[in-house]
């Protein structure tokens, strides 16, 4: 190969690099002008400049740009108020897109409550199916609205009543949990099914209970719902209601024949529900309508409801009519407890409740009745109050948990050696401080043996007594 072939093969590849660097300069410039052209075209759509939308629209590719936000231009348009300008850009370009979080033109609009911009979209291909990042439809958003209109636009551009999202949660149950009773009722003509259940198990009929809409109820029991539906883990729609305390729905429930004496898998019936949420009236309805031997079986009282939740009206009422101020809890319900609780009175003192605790009292609450007895609780707790009350009552003083203690040193004494006020108030009340310095095993090696003592410990004791460490 010659000199003169090395030049030309110079000359060859300069060209090339120049045209690389020329086609390089021409799409940084085309890409310039195109995100000049989207922020023009994002600002007209903003303050609704139809004619400026017009000229802007003539350039294909601003459409089809995202902004930071991952928004399109059609996304601005499904949320700007003059459906003009989302006709506008709708003729321009249509295409099913999300910005980056998940949601739809359609989902969009729905959101901001504009019909006509939904009746537009919907007109123009829009799928009434198509969720956001969360599995939410238009449909269930427009429910959630509260809007009938908007709901009813969407149905009749097919969506569907029976779609679910993540939660297995329908347009019905996000209307009863609204209590929008048109909503429901427009569902209820288009499909809705009153025996859905979400993820939990329960039904429109428990989630119109749980938020307390009685109108809801009334309308989901013409159409067949349940009344004695129970979720998976066995809540009641009226214990749902007796959560809410809401005397009307639980009214409602119980003359459609709901049954107050069911109990779900933790041995909870409603009246116990409504006693530790503390609603009176509630409480009140299901007092002469539950079964001595439904509270029989489910090992509990509402007493202990009550005071565990810390209601001393509610406590009040069941005391006046006539449940036992020291009921115990049944043996499976008190082995849930790592102290073996079994009286209501202990409930009050481990919530530190001074005046559930006095009312139990006052109504012969005996506080000696726990493995760890009450006074050990407010002892340790340092509840000065609390102690008072209980030695006025006469609870023993040298009293141990004797679960853990097979001695005779009192308890107690563990829980205030570092307080004087505590210490002072139980020797002043019959602390039997002898005590503290008697020993169940004596000083027979034997005993300790049989204690469950080792050889080798035994040797390991006596080498510290002869030996100790300085």
């Amino acid at each position: 190969m010659d000199a003169a072939d090395d030049v030309d093969e110079d000359e060859l590849l300069d060209c090339d690099v120049q045209m690389m660097i020329e086609e390089s300069c021409q799409r940084e410039h085309l890409t310039g002008s195109g995100r000049s052209e989207t922020l023009r075209l994002a600002d007209a759509i903003e303050r609704g400049d139809l004619l400026a939308l017009q000229e802007l629209c003539d350039f294909p590719a601003a459409l089809s740009q995202r902004d930071e936000q991952g928004w399109y231009p059609l996304h601005r348009a499904a949320v700007q108020t003059l459906v003009s300008v989302l006709e506008t850009v709708l003729y321009a370009s249509f295409r099913e897109e999300k910005t980056l979080d998940g949601e739809t033109f359609l989902t969009l609009a729905v959101k901001a409550g504009l019909v006509e911009n939904v009746k537009m979209l919907l007109d123009h291909g829009a799928s009434p199916h198509t969720t956001n990042s969360n599995n939410e439809s238009p449909l269930l958003l427009a429910v959630r609205a509260g809007s009938p209109q908007m709901a009813s636009c969407l149905i009749a551009g097919g969506a569907r009543v029976e779609q679910v999202c993540l939660r297995k949660w329908t347009a019905m149950h996000e209307a009863s949990r609204a209590g929008c009773v048109h909503v429901v009722e427009l569902l209820l003509q288009n499909g809705g099914q009153v025996s859905e259940t979400d993820q939990h198990g329960v039904t429109p009929l428990g989630i119109a209970a749980e938020y307390s809409h009685p109108d809801v109820l009334e309308l989901l029991i013409k159409h067949g719902a349940d009344v004695n539906a129970q979720a998976p883990n066995g809540d009641s729609v009226l214990y749902d209601a007796a959560g809410s305390g809401n005397p009307d729905c639980i009214d409602i429930l119980l003359q459609h024949g709901a049954d107050p004496n069911i109990h779900n898998l933790s041995s909870q019936l409603p009246i116990h529900r409504a006693a530790y949420e503390g609603h009176y009236l509630a409480l009140r309805l299901l007092i002469p309508i539950t079964t001595r031997r439904a509270l029989r079986l489910s090992g509990h009282s509402p007493v202990h409801s009550a005071a565990d939740g810390g209601h001393a009206h509610c406590l009040e009422l069941l005391l006046r009519k006539g449940f036992d101020v020291n009921a115990l809890l049944a043996p499976h319900i008190s082995e849930n407890y790592g102290d073996v609780r079994r009286s209501p009175l202990h409930f009050a003192v481990s919530n530190g409740d001074r005046n559930c605790t006095e009312m139990l009292l006052r109504s012969g609450a005996k506080p000696d009745l726990d493995p760890l007895c009450c006074l050990l609780v407010a002892v340790r707790s340092g509840r000065y109050e609390i102690v008072k009350l209980l030695l006025a009552a006469k609870a023993d003083v040298n009293c141990y948990f004797t679960v853990v203690n097979n001695t005779v040193f009192p308890t107690a004494l563990q829980y205030c050696l570092k307080d004087e006020v505590m210490m002072r108030l139980l020797l002043n009340n019959g602390y039997d401080a002898e005590k503290c310095f008697c020993c169940n095993h004596d000083d027979d090696w034997d005993d300790l043996s049989e204690s469950g003592y080792s050889q080798h410990q035994e040797e390991k004791v006596a080498m510290n007594l002869c030996c100790p460490v300085l």
